[in-house]
């Protein structure tokens, strides 16, 4: 009779054979997961209503992915509650690679500290595949106000603390937070004004009801153009290429001043590492294009090639930045 420590040796021994052997099987069955993606259609859910700039964004980079995938990329607008309800199905899907999220700076990094009920957190619950484009706002005065620059501006601000008024879609929204922004950085009293929408916001100003707002470059380079109101600054880092004779707001007295906007693709976390590299590769091709790039600046937004980790490390950053704006603002949402 063999002794239990032969048996032993000969179970372990029969137990390495079988796992050297299942090693392949299994390195075959990831592949088998990826080589053949995409096989159906991808779903890109975007976070706002169709019609809109994002909308155009999404569905202009969706189609281009179609065509280099091979499988149609269809659009799924999920509008409504500042994006949370398109996020939590997005973060919700199956991590497949057939669902990919439109993402934003608000939904995931300015929502986290904003919305207190969110079912999932944007910041754990996708992984990043790589950013598409970024935007700036413009802070624009009726020509009414008596102010040509941003110091000016500033200057009126403190000679009248709480008298001014900034206008903007409503709380939360980027051009409030551009305002809360501002306010904190330049010392000054300035009052809130939400509206629901820029458009409304807008046509106040116009009519001089309120005194500022930040808006999209897109939204007003042709008033700026025709002098309807004044262009005093950009949010970004450097000058915006639709308005080339606007100065920055940090190179106007407010160093390190800087709001930009950025739109993404993200997937429900656990989406396979191959898929993510994969729509990755593909979409830096689309973001490479001439024509891209050109409709892209049509929609006041510059491309913003990279890898899946310098988007992951943009949005922990922008999460970062925001949630004290988001605090001291005062904003909160159901």
């Amino acid at each position: 009779m063999r002794s239990f420590s032969t048996i032993g040796r000969g179970l372990r021994q029969s137990l390495s054979i079988l796992m050297m052997a299942a090693a392949p099987l299994a390195l075959c069955g990831v592949a088998s997961a990826t080589a053949g993606y995409p096989a159906k259609p991808i779903r890109l859910i975007v976070p706002f209503p169709a019609g809109g700039p994002t909308d155009a964004m999404a569905r202009l980079i969706g189609q281009h992915l179609s065509q280099q995938l091979g499988q149609p990329v269809i659009v799924d607008n999920r509008g409504g509650a500042g994006g949370t309800i398109a996020t939590e199905a997005a973060a919700t899907a199956a991590p497949d690679g057939y669902t990919l999220f439109f993402s934003t700076t608000g939904t995931m990094a300015i929502n986290p500290s904003l919305y207190r009920s969110m079912k999932v957190d944007p910041l754990k619950g996708f992984d990043a595949v790589g950013a598409v484009a970024s935007t700036t706002n413009v802070l624009v005065v009726p020509n009414s106000l008596p102010v040509g620059n941003v110091k000016e501006l500033v200057d009126l601000a403190k000679q009248k603390p709480g008298t001014l008024t900034f206008g903007s879609a409503g709380n939360g929204s980027s051009n409030h937070l551009s305002g809360e922004l501002f306010k904190s950085m330049a010392g000054i009293d300035i009052v809130h004004v939400p509206y629901k929408g820029s458009a409304a916001a807008f046509t106040d100003l116009l009519g001089g009801r309120i005194s500022m707002m930040f808006d999209t470059v897109s939204s007003q380079v042709q008033y700026i153009g025709t002098g309807k109101v004044k262009a005093l600054g950009v949010t970004g880092p450097t000058r915006s290429e639709a308005l080339p004779k606007v100065p920055t707001i940090a190179d106007s007295g407010l160093p390190g001043f800087d709001v930009t906007i950025w739109f993404g693709l993200s997937a429900p976390k656990g989406t396979p590492p191959d898929v993510v590299q994969r729509l990755n590769a593909e979409l830096q091709k689309t973001l490479a294009q001439a024509d891209v790039k050109k409709q892209l600046a049509a929609l006041g937004a510059s491309s913003m090639p990279g890898t899946p980790a310098d988007f992951a490390k943009r949005i922990q950053h922008d999460a970062t930045k925001w949630a004290p704006v988001v605090k001291a603002s005062g904003a909160t949402l159901d």
